[in-house]
């Protein structure tokens, strides 16, 4: 039984052994792929259940992509070859419909609608469309129930590569050129974008500059407040004088400066009387507001004006005949509708247009930048007077002023017009009947800062009834927005003498381009802008021409840390 067991098993793995001979692995490997190659012919040349040729669907235009197209174009083999070429530029004609269209559509986005191309591409492709639904070629190509026919078929073929190659040159003809629309449009949308970020961008710079300009700076308020102390520390010290013979001397040299800032007008008698051949005969008027007057008087006792020059100080309501009753702008800062338009129309206005910033600013609508008007009244015994800006720097002899011809003119005084720049019709309002009679738009604007004034002259012409004329007129600000340089331009219209402008340059206070020789020989500079030396925000270029001539050993200069 032993033995019978293990003879059985060992013929069962001569069998087993056998078979494995015979089925080898390249063998294996060659069966299989002859059942994949059945199974493949099996699928191509068995006959699906396709619909009759009655079937309308076919009479559609048949797919050409995907599984469907494979389908298609296994039976058009089966059937008719020349079904497959047909697929192929059928296909071939509706890819560049779709092209053309598309190129259509890219000339409509770039706005070319009425360009030649666009019209073109409407028409190439209305072709294409024509050509594949006309009826011959429905009839014979894609409706027939039998074989295509082949001489339709080389016709068919024929229009269609014509039309594709119109199409081909019309695509490539014109690729550069959307290209370059394309990328010219990008960078118009970039540069909107950018000029909207800028626009910001400088409205909040301007309302920012405004804010530090306008605003009164810690060491000024401080300065004024150790003045006040000290005249209330000691009355005795700064009791009022009598005036001055002097201040009513008209053979001297006078000079009128209207200003609320003391260490300003320190700054404009020093550079005068340090540069003067003769300073025992200058004199200067200070008028300031009430609230600073005491501050101012105290300055100038404590530093007097060296060489022997001369310094009255008044407040406004000294000059008793300054009323409403005589003076339009008072009346008018008094009245209901220009304090609403003052202090609201304007702030919002301001906010929404940057060259109207500087309205908001009550120097504009002040009494004392009006006081310039009314100076033969303020100076009765006078002939002639120079009027200084607060932001001014002297820097020659100015006695030579006074020997200056006017030639009967009211005012002397420098143009700043160049080019279309600063004249007339960028002050006044030209579309206003009374302004376009009485002026000329294209006449030569001059600036304030520096100015000598024939007072007798001025009397003569009567030119403070001219100002109130005109003022009266524009209580509705329709004449011209605030300031006084409008209204001396109205008020000294054909009565201004042109200076040299070697006498006065500008723009120390907005222009860092300033030429340094037209500096350096002018007899006067002027910081006009918002850049004033006395803030943070002066250009460092120019603050050592003002600084230079500040009083640094006062002691409330030092206490009020001005950082000069």
């Amino acid at each position: 039984m032993a033995v019978a067991g293990r003879g059985g098993r060992g013929g069962s793995g001569s069998g087993l052994l056998g078979i494995r001979s015979i089925m080898s692995y390249p063998i294996f490997i060659s069966v299989i792929f002859s059942l994949l190659l059945l199974a493949a012919l099996k699928l191509l040349f068995t006959s699906p259940s396709y619909p009759s040729s009655s079937d309308p669907l076919l009479k559609q235009d048949l797919p050409t992509t995907g599984n469907a197209y494979i389908q298609r174009s296994f039976l058009a083999l089966k059937s008719d070859p020349l079904k497959t070429r047909l697929d192929l530029i059928h296909k071939q004609a509706n890819d560049h419909v779709m092209l053309v269209n598309a190129y259509a559509a890219y000339a409509r986005k770039l706005k070319l609608d009425n360009s030649r191309q666009l019209k073109l591409y409407d028409e190439l492709a209305q072709n294409f469309t024509d050509m594949l639904s006309k009826p011959a070629y429905r009839a014979a190509l894609f409706e027939t129930e039998g074989n295509v026919d082949e001489d339709v078929l080389r016709q068919f073929e024929k229009e269609v590569k014509d039309k594709v190659k119109v199409a081909r040159l019309m695509i490539a003809e014109a690729k550069e050129s959307y290209d370059n629309q394309l990328k010219i449009q990008k960078l118009k949308d970039t540069i909107f974008a950018v000029h909207e970020q800028f626009v910001k961008a400088k409205k909040n710079g301007a309302v920012a500059s405004f804010i530090a300009a306008k605003s009164v700076p810690k060491s000024l308020h401080c300065l004024a407040m150790r003045l006040v102390g000290e005249r209330i520390a000691h009355p005795e010290k700064y009791k009022d004088e009598e005036p001055k013979p002097e201040f009513e001397d008209p053979t001297l040299y006078h000079y009128a400066i209207f200003s609320e800032n003391v260490i300003a007008v320190s700054v404009v008698v020093n550079s005068v009387v340090k540069n003067a051949k003769e300073p025992w005969k200058h004199v200067f008027h200070v008028v300031t507001d009430r609230k600073i007057v005491a501050a101012m008087k105290v300055w100038f006792k404590m530093r007097p004006a060296t060489g022997g020059a001369h310094v009255e100080v008044k407040a406004v309501e000294d000059f008793q005949f300054l009323d409403p009753s005589y003076v339009p702008v008072l009346r008018q800062l008094e009245s209901a509708k220009s304090q609403t338009r003052d202090s609201e129309n304007q702030a919002e206005n301001a906010t929404k247009d940057l060259n109207n910033l500087k309205f908001i600013n009550p120097k504009y609508s002040s009494m004392l930048s009006h006081l310039r008007f009314y100076l033969p009244e303020m100076y009765p015994d006078l002939h002639r007077v120079v009027l200084l800006d607060d932001d001014v720097v002297v820097q020659k002899d100015l006695t030579d002023l006074w020997n200056i011809d006017l030639g009967g003119k009211v005012n002397g005084a420098v143009e700043t017009c160049f080019g279309s720049f600063h004249r007339y019709s960028q002050y006044l309002n030209f579309s206003h009947p009374l302004i376009k009679e009485n002026f000329n738009p294209k006449a030569c604007a001059w600036a304030y800062g520096m100015n000598i004034f024939d007072l007798d002259a001025w009397r003569r012409e009567k030119c403070t009834e001219q100002y109130h004329h005109w003022q009266n007129l524009n209580e509705d600000h329709t004449l011209w927005q605030l300031g006084t340089l409008p209204a001396g331009l109205a008020t000294f219209y054909s009565k201004t003498k042109t200076l040299d402008k070697s006498w006065h340059v500008l723009g120390l206070g907005y222009n860092p381009s300033v030429s340094m020789d037209e500096i350096t020989n002018a007899a006067v500079i002027h910081f006009s802008g918002s850049m004033k030396p006395w803030l943070d925000i002066a250009m460092n270029q120019y603050k050592e021409l003002w600084t230079k001539y500040v009083d640094n050993d006062m002691e409330f200069v030092q206490m009020c840390n001005f950082g000069l």
